[in-house]
């Protein structure tokens, strides 16, 4: 009998990034079960990220924080799903913890990677050839397709949809510089250089916004301080993701670290300059034609580092801010 699922729930991811290279999933899914639905068990703050996705159902809340085992409550919540009658699960993490829920929600067919000992947890386990499926998104949307499927599978790009309009609509262009990055510093272009392409935007006629988490809001305050202007606003800590989704949306061009902000801005069709350093473009690119990519390649990175080992951060240093004006 033809596997024929009516209702899947898909263990997300924990970061930004990751979880808007989903929906190139659940795109796949949609495409290959059309009357599918789709429900995504993800952490509170994706909830308007997810909302932003036209073939998602719902969004269900992990009552948990990232690496908390707990299992109690991935019992109780297991258990609470049973009603849902899901008759397809696939986990996106590879980790062991993130594929006891659909195990204990009793749903038949529970699809993952190969890893930490996942087996009776996962009964339709895949392997997973790295030297295959390069990037992140290509592992996400393989996952949704039969097994025999040829691999790599053609990817459609994110494409989030947003309603709603910030309290004062821009009246000049609008620069969105999104310097944070929570992985860690050794992915961060130096604030510094965000200032001199803020001062040369605002001398253009143009005004910044400035966006990012409350963490981030140290990074913001030392750029708005270096730019000193009332045509650069400082939002990072200020906005919801609802908000940030909005005004990203609405922003004519994007400056971005590789960061979460970066695939936002990207899936929501904004031209996008991604600067990466510690990071490797070919694994988790912005998903979009409008994004132009810096990367210099040096022989050190990419390292995948929270900070940089060598302390000189030249991957990011030596991306001039000139080198970002020239591409706005």
């Amino acid at each position: 009998m033809a596997f024929s699922p009516k209702r899947c729930l898909v263990v997300g991811p924990s970061w930004v990034g990751d979880m808007v290279m989903a929906q190139s999933l659940f795109m796949a899914l949609k495409h290959r079960f059309p009357d599918l639905q789709i429900d995504v068990l993800a952490p509170a703050w994706s909830k308007p990220i997810l909302a932003a996705m036209p073939e998602v159902r719902a969004a269900i809340e992990m009552p948990l924080q990232h690496g908390e085992l707990a299992l109690g409550k991935r019992y109780q919540l297991g258990k609470s799903l049973r009603a849902n009658a899901y008759d397809w699960a696939i986990v996106l993490p590879r980790s062991l913890k993130a594929a006891l829920v659909p195990f204990w929600a009793n749903i038949p067919v529970r699809t993952g990677f190969k890893g930490e000992m996942r087996y009776g947890l996962l009964n339709d386990i895949r392997p997973l050839d790295k030297t295959v499926l390069t990037m992140t998104v290509q592992r996400f949307v393989a996952l949704g397709l039969p097994k025999d499927a040829t691999l790599p599978p053609e990817i459609q790009s994110p494409r989030l949809v947003v309603e709603g309009t910030p309290s004062s609509s821009p009246t000049s262009p609008t620069l969105a510089l999104c310097p944070g990055a929570e992985y860690g510093g050794a992915k961060r272009w130096p604030a510094e250089y965000y200032a001199a392409v803020a001062l040369h935007y605002i001398t253009q006629g143009g005004q910044v916004i400035l966006l990012g988490s409350a963490k981030d809001a140290p990074v913001t305050a030392q750029i708005a301080a270096a730019v000193n202007s009332p045509a650069c606003q400082d939002l990072a800590g200020k906005t919801s993701i609802q908000e940030v989704l909005v005004l990203l949306a609405q922003a004519d061009q994007v400056v971005s670290n590789d960061s979460g902000l970066m695939h936002v801005a990207a899936a929501l069709g904004t031209p996008v300059i991604a600067v990466y350093g510690s990071s490797d473009p070919t694994y988790t690119p912005p998903l979009s034609d409008k994004a132009q990519i810096l990367y210099l390649g040096l022989s050190c990175s990419p390292c995948f580092k929270r900070e940089c080992p060598l302390g000189h951060l030249d991957c990011l240093k030596k991306i001039e801010p000139q080198q970002v004006i020239s591409h706005l």
